[in-house]
């Protein structure tokens, strides 16, 4: 099973959420991210954080959904509609779902107000990979209709 995290940028939170995704998942899952207007390099803070997880960056990117590797089973976009931003629409014949988060990378302040942020949205993120990877995803895989209800629920924890 593909998932697909996508936001605008594709240098902070998709690209925290493809990582850590794929750092808990075990064989046969697999997470990508993309953006709809990527930034072009992932953001220093989102790398660093990564990192001091102990989380590996090597191969991650920000990348263009035009150009993904695989077509995805199931589309999570990342960015966060209460603080304005459009979310992109992927189009193909997926199942989609919303787990919006502010973006770490726009908060401005002291460096331990910024660090804050960042470690806010990892703990969301990670809550929420966490709550996917337990769902009996054997049985809801054949049924899209429930398996679309948990993970829209997915997307309220707030960690």
């Amino acid at each position: 099973m593909n998932i697909l995290f996508l936001c605008t940028g594709n240098s902070c939170r998709s690209v925290l959420s493809e990582a850590t995704f794929n750092h808990l998942a075990p064989a046969g899952l697999k997470a990508i991210s993309a953006g709809s207007q990527p930034a072009g390099k992932l953001h220093s803070r989102a790398v660093a954080l990564l990192h001091s997880k102990g989380i590996s960056t090597e191969g991650y990117y920000s990348k263009s959904w035009d150009n993904l590797p695989v077509t995805p089973d199931i589309v999570v976009t990342v960015c966060s509609s209460a603080a304005g931003e459009t979310c992109p629409a992927y189009l193909g014949p997926v199942l989609r779902t919303h787990w919006g988060v502010d973006d770490p990378g726009h908060v401005v302040g002291t460096e331990e107000e910024i660090n804050t942020a960042f470690e806010q949205t990892y703990r969301i993120i990670r809550a929420r990979v966490e709550a996917f990877l337990a769902l009996p995803l054997a049985e809801l895989t054949n049924d899209k209709a429930k398996l679309k209800i948990e993970l829209d629920k997915i997307g309220t924890i707030l960690a």
